[in-house]
């Protein structure tokens, strides 16, 4: 950094990159001497860059944080993964209602070098997935999220306007214990006071979030996104099947998402327990994981995995 434009804005690098640093340590990571350095801080602050300086054993200069945005400056590897986040997060429904991701995208290459710009654009036009595009969901609000998000931190109460499944609106206080992304989509998990019990809530249902002075202490151990994916196996279905198969619990709990079904280790193999619409289809699911297993209910799934056996066998007799 021979152009003292250059260093002016290494030094803003370095104070954005670090909460505190010493005239000394930025003048030898600049090159310049202490006196350069605070004519730095100075032309800094001119163009509207908040630069603090403080005296004596622990001073230093810094950012004033929370005053006013400075320039963005970022590395190649960090802007890539800046870039590539926000691909994957677009891809994956993994942003708000608002229509963010595109316009932040569009400043974000705007202001990069142009051999990047290129080579990231060229990542982005080839770049494939294999788990689908999640346009579809629905998305919560921005606020939504972020009240959310501040509520559990501070672990304060919060009242929610939930509209169920149904459509039916009602009016809730909720201890807000974590939030939960999961295929698709956000969730709440927290102590919900009128039912008496700790529920889950999908964001894009909540109309309206209204923080209290309440306070709460999360459980010890809770673990939010167990919880989250063991409450959606729960969500109703006909038929409720247990299998015990003869297999390591970790292989199943690896093949058997916790989404899925509720894996345990017991005595006489692992238990899986699940809800299924269509027998039928557990019938595949089983005969496809390839473990010996043992049906332990419903009695209706030993004749549809028997019928599967029969057309797999004249299948293999084609």
């Amino acid at each position: 950094m021979s152009h003292p434009a250059s260093r002016v804005l290494g030094m803003l690098e370095l104070l954005q990159s670090h909460h505190r640093l010493t005239g000394a340590d930025l003048g030898a990571r600049l090159g310049v001497d202490e006196r350069t350095v605070r004519r730095y801080a100075t032309t800094l602050a001119d163009l509207g860059i908040p630069v603090v300086a403080a005296r004596g054993r622990y001073g230093g200069y810094r950012l004033s944080p929370g005053y006013k945005l400075p320039p963005l400056m970022l590395t190649d590897d960090e802007a890539a993964a800046v870039v590539l986040g926000l691909i994957a997060a677009e891809h994956l429904g993994l942003t708000t209602e608002a229509p963010a991701t595109g316009p932040a995208l569009a400043k974000i290459r705007r202001v990069l070098p142009k051999n990047l710009a290129e080579r990231l654009a060229g990542v982005q036009e080839s770049l494939g997935f294999t788990v689908d595009r999640r346009a579809t969901a629905a998305r919560p609000a921005t606020t939504t999220l972020l009240t959310l998000g501040a509520a559990a931190r501070d672990t304060r109460r919060v009242s929610i306007t939930y509209r169920s499944w149904q459509g039916a609106v009602s009016l809730r206080e909720v201890d807000p214990y974590g939030l939960v992304f999961h295929a698709g989509r956000w969730y709440l998990t927290g102590f919900d006071h009128k039912r008496g019990e700790i529920r889950t809530f999908r964001l894009d249902r909540i109309t309206a979030v209204d923080p209290g002075a309440a306070t709460f202490t999360v459980p010890e151990g809770f673990d939010a996104v167990g919880h989250v994916t063991r409450s959606l196996v729960g969500v109703p279905y006909t038929w409720e099947v247990e299998v015990l198969f003869e297999a390591e619990v970790g292989l199943v709990r690896r093949r058997v998402p916790a989404s899925v079904a509720e894996i345990t280790e017991t005595g006489d193999g692992v238990l899986m327990r699940t809800r299924a619409q269509s027998l039928p289809g557990m019938a595949q699911m089983l005969a496809g994981l390839g473990w010996p297993f043992r049906i332990v209910g419903p009695p209706e799934l030993r004749d549809a995995v028997r019928e599967h056996a029969e057309r797999l066998v004249e299948h293999a007799a084609r």
